[in-house]
């Protein structure tokens, strides 16, 4: 074991007394709250959705979670938003979070046990923030999907595009196990999801880039039950329905996610 994979197994919880798989502070049941919950609109395998429900899952952030199907919004949803997109908030007080890094934040600011906000003003990491959520998206979908780019030049380039950025994230990761330093963190959250569909078109390419503390930063990620308690599966949403509360889907996803993304 590598001196990056022997960090990445404590974080895992793999110290003494714990046991592995683990995440040390991570809270799975819910406080004591009073109704009315706020209620998360979300898509399970959307990777803004995704890191939404990391943070509140890593914080014990009650909520109402609400599964939709994207080609067949509800209209509950989309009345309280002016977007149509997951994710979205619906606080009690009606005020509405329509930005997963704005959920993030709300939530963390409410209760951050692992300390996750420490590093949220990093210009260094606020960076490869800003590069994932603009021309690394925009790559992303371009090399997934190409279809939906009829006649564009950068379909050709996509591929190539997107692994700048991913070369950049891998040289941030030969200096700590994760992004943010020793253990999954805020910024861990927030790119991962994204680098998990990039890597879903070709699992075995992607596995085999020369980019190793990238990819072991990736297979690391997809065990680690920051991101596993969160990717459950759940009915999806009708009115009327019985509420499913948030924090107790998280028991239900225990093992790596290897799903087929779309």
């Amino acid at each position: 074991m590598g001196h990056l994979d022997q960090r990445r197994a404590i974080a895992f919880g793999g110290g003494a007394g714990l046991t592995r798989g683990q995440p040390t502070g991570m809270l799975l049941t819910a406080p004591t709250v009073s109704t009315p919950l706020p209620v998360l609109y979300s898509f399970r395998r959307c990777p803004y959705a995704i890191r939404a429900r990391m943070a509140m899952a890593v914080a014990g952030q009650p909520a109402e979670l609400r599964e939709v199907l994207l080609r067949d919004k509800p209209q509950a949803m989309l009345e309280a938003g002016q977007r149509g997109t997951v994710p979205l908030l619906v606080l009690p007080d009606r005020t509405v979070l329509e930005q997963s890094v704005e959920i993030m934040d709300w939530t963390l600011r409410r209760r951050d046990p692992q300390g996750w906000l420490a590093q949220r003003d990093d210009p260094r990491l606020m960076g490869l923030l800003d590069a994932n959520d603009g021309p690394f998206k925009r790559a992303l979908d371009q090399y997934k999907y190409p279809d939906r780019f009829p006649g564009s030049s950068e379909v050709a380039t996509a591929k190539d595009r997107a692994l700048a950025h991913l070369q950049r994230l891998d040289e941030q990761l030969c200096r700590d196990a994760y992004l943010g330093g020793e253990a999954p963190g805020y910024f861990d959250a927030a790119l991962f999801p994204f680098v998990r569909q990039f890597a879903a078109v070709d699992r075995a390419w992607f596995s085999s880039l020369s980019l190793g503390p990238l990819v072991a930063w990736w297979a690391a990620m997809l065990a680690h039950p920051a991101f596993t308690t969160v990717m459950a599966k759940v009915p999806v949403w009708q009115p009327g329905a019985p509420a499913t509360e948030f924090l107790a889907t998280l028991q239900h996803a225990t093992a790596p996610d290897h799903d087929p993304i779309k």
